[in-house]
């Protein structure tokens, strides 16, 4: 049996990505883009696996970190697939491209994931996780990624497709924002919330200030909001809020999620978001402390995201004036 580790890591998630998986020092492989999702990179750690060792006839053992790779690919995939790769919801699923070649190279293989928590000392994992963040690294500064050995001595680039940066298409900034929030890992099998890493994965109580390089999916989600495009699509507005959701807005009237999309129209001018902070209560509900700031108006906004059918939903939203 072959038995590997395959992870990924998004530096601020989204941002520069890496993938990697580990079976020795003599057989790993790391790879990546340069903006992508933790989801994209953990799924493309796992494919490339399969992929590389798809001649070697051995049933292959893999210790994955991200409980979304482990249920998507052990428990939706096969509905995923009856319904021609949409959701219950009838939305696209995300991360197809990547989520069609796992499907494709499982066929006639004997392949078993097993969870492990992340960054709590599992050799296998720890060696994966560590070629995924120096990919992604090697991206955000621009420098040659080490792509490994790849498995054997003649395997790297031999046998698979190209894995390279281009070849699986990057998404924009709110596909990557969908991803990171729409396929964000669930709690791990014990019940409790998984732990916050290195890439920026949700956790307990993990606070991002405005000036740092990280930041959160729901902020790319709540700058979408802005946009003319957005705002004159009631349906995709209304796609980005709770059904609980309530506004109380710069005049002191309350609107909930029935009443704010009557009204909703594109803004009257251009207007920027600037982020005062980001914390994260839990992983399923998120603050945003930011201002809308427009060349006639400043307002100090107060957003609550939370996690609604798996996926990130505006559930609260207040709306301060205040002195430019």
């Amino acid at each position: 049996m072959i038995i590997a580790a395959a992870d990924g890591s998004s530096l601020s998630n989204p941002g520069p990505t890496g993938w990697a998986w580990f079976v020795d020092g003599d057989r790993w492989r790391a790879g990546g883009w340069k903006h992508g999702t933790n989801n994209m990179g953990e799924l493309m750690a796992v494919l490339d696996l399969l992929e590389q060792t798809a001649d070697a006839g051995d049933d292959l053992l893999v210790y994955c970190d991200s409980q979304y790779v482990i249920n998507a690919v052990t428990r939706w995939l096969p509905g995923w697939k009856r319904k021609g790769w949409k959701k219950a919801d009838g939305k696209p699923v995300l991360n197809v491209e990547l989520l069609q070649g796992i499907d494709a190279a499982l066929a006639g293989r004997r392949v078993t994931f097993e969870w492990v928590k992340g960054h709590a000392g599992h050799e296998l994992n720890e060696a994966a996780d560590a070629r995924a963040r120096a990919a992604a690294t090697a991206f955000q500064r621009g420098l040659p990624v080490d792509e490994g050995p790849g498995f054997g001595p003649d395997a790297a680039g031999a046998g698979t497709r190209d894995v390279r940066p281009g070849v699986v298409p990057e998404p924009d900034l709110l596909d990557v924002a969908l991803d990171s929030a729409s396929s964000a890992d669930a709690a791990d099998p014990t019940g409790s919330a998984r732990q916050p890493d290195s890439t920026g994965s949700a956790g307990s109580n993990q606070k991002i200030s405005a000036g740092e390089d990280a930041e959160h999916a729901v902020v790319a989600l709540q700058r979408a909001l802005l946009t003319d495009e957005v705002r004159r699509d009631r349906d995709a507005y209304a796609a980005h809020l709770h059904p609980r959701f309530v506004e109380h807005d710069a005049k002191g009237r309350i609107s909930g999620k029935g009443r704010f999309l009557a009204t909703l129209a594109p803004l009257p001018d251009p207007t920027r978001l600037e982020v005062e902070g980001v914390d994260e209560l839990a992983p399923w509900i998120v603050h945003v402390r930011w201002r809308a700031r427009s060349a006639a108006t400043v307002t100090l906004r107060s957003s609550i995201w939370v996690k609604h059918d798996d996926t990130w939903r505006l559930r609260f939203e207040q709306a301060t004036p205040t002195a430019r």
